[in-house]
């Protein structure tokens, strides 16, 4: 029996409103260092820079993630049955840590210097001196389960099915936290309806018919979120600016020529990437701290960069048809050739993956009232057409006016 504590803690939530925390282990995980630094990175990293609202945090996130598995326990009886109580807790804490390994402007520090936020999530629950400790209080085991989910290894294919699939709580979750802190009504979606609809046959997670039209709106919204929100090119550019200024102090560091104290924990990252402790220094502040340093530097190439993306100066962007674009030339001559001041950036959405996706525990599946279990493009004339005629892909030419 895992304690519980004797009256419920609560997060008061702009989304769902009350998020109930039960075992006292989990109001522990939240509190902890390595929790809390979800506070100091941003949600949407260069979004703000379009929808000024977009201040949210990973923290906000996980909290909203863990309070969807939450009421998928809450809710949905089959699942909690099927369930043991071991595994539910399985279930909230990796819907609680699963992007406890975020590094600082997320996707863009992950992209440049080559690292897995997935395995850092592994390596910090497994090894730092907070949530290991906590975790191995409840159960020696707690912390290798709850990685095995968030690395999808297939201990527990259910829990996996409800944290990372093409509908799953954390996806639920940033659509609509997303699409309220940005203002956009895309990421509108009927989530309790898609809650009440989900079951579970042949060891897998499915849906009841009843949940197709939300579930169409729900990839409809998804698609529509993508385009309008996260891959807005003014965001895009945004966080190309602070990629170019990732890569010149990588390119420095390399050099020798970045060595000062306010480097240190980035250093010893890129030196070694089982050296958590410098990573768990590392977030949205640290780095901003180390632009506004910098823009003072000696290096024109860095403190051009870093001025540009303190005082918004963005880069500008052009629609171009692929890498041999005739004015990709056009563009290095304007730059002088420096890689550091352009970059060609591709971006493609699909409405609903067919392919990729099709195993059946990744895949949407649907349950027909006769029992049989279909894939959704089988049973949804909108969302097969979509999986065809709903691929969009978009390639811009960003570059900064010399």
């Amino acid at each position: 029996m895992i304690r519980k504590r004797d009256n419920k803690k609560v997060f008061r939530d702009p989304i769902y409103g009350y998020i109930n925390v039960e075992y006292d282990f989990i109001s522990d995980l939240i509190d902890s260092n390595e929790f809390q630094r979800l506070r100091r990175i941003r949600q949407l990293s260069g979004v703000s820079m379009v929808f000024h609202g977009a201040e949210h945090s990973r923290f906000s996130h996980s909290i909203g993630v863990y309070g969807l598995a939450y009421k998928v326990l809450q809710e949905q009886q089959v699942i909690k049955n099927y369930l043991n109580e071991y595994e539910q807790v399985v279930f909230l804490t990796a819907a609680l840590l699963h992007d406890i390994g975020h590094g600082p402007y997320s996707h863009s520090f992950e992209h440049v210097f080559g690292l897995s936020h997935e395995a850092y999530s592994a390596k910090i629950i497994k090894h730092s001196t907070g949530i290991a400790s906590i975790l191995d209080q409840v159960s020696e085991s707690l912390k290798e389960d709850v990685c095995s989910v968030i690395l999808k290894q297939g201990k527990f294919k259910i829990i996996e099915q409800l944290i990372s699939s093409q509908l799953d709580v954390d996806r639920m979750d940033y659509l609509e936290r997303d699409s309220y802190f940005t203002g956009a009504k895309y990421g509108n979606i009927d989530k309790d309806r898609i809650i009440r609809m989900m079951t579970i046959k042949d060891d897998i997670i499915v849906f009841k018919e009843g949940a197709i039209h939300a579930i169409e709106n729900y990839l409809i919204s998804r698609y529509h979120m993508y385009w309008q929100v996260y891959y807005h090119p003014v965001a895009r550019s945004y966080e190309i600016i602070l990629e170019q200024i990732y890569l010149r102090m990588l390119d420095l560091i390399k050099d020798k020529q970045l060595d000062d104290d306010y480097s240190l924990y980035l250093k010893n990252v890129i030196e070694n990437q089982e050296d958590i402790t410098s990573y768990l220094e590392l977030d949205d502040y640290y780095v901003n701290g180390l632009i506004k340093r910098y823009r003072h530097h000696k290096d024109v190439i860095l403190n051009t960069l870093c001025n540009d993306f303190l005082d918004r100066h963005l880069f500008s962007y052009e629609t171009i048809k692929d890498t041999s674009d005739e004015r990709i030339l056009e563009i290095k001559a304007l730059v002088n050739d420096n890689n550091y001041f352009y970059k060609i950036d591709q971006v493609s959405q699909v409405t609903y993956l067919l392919n990729e996706f099709d195993i059946v525990i990744n895949r949407i599946n649907i349950l027909m009232k006769d029992g049989e279990i279909k894939k959704l493009d089988q049973v949804s004339p909108i969302v097969k057409g979509l999986s065809v005629s709903g691929i969009k892909t978009d390639c811009k030419l960003f570059f900064r006016h010399v």
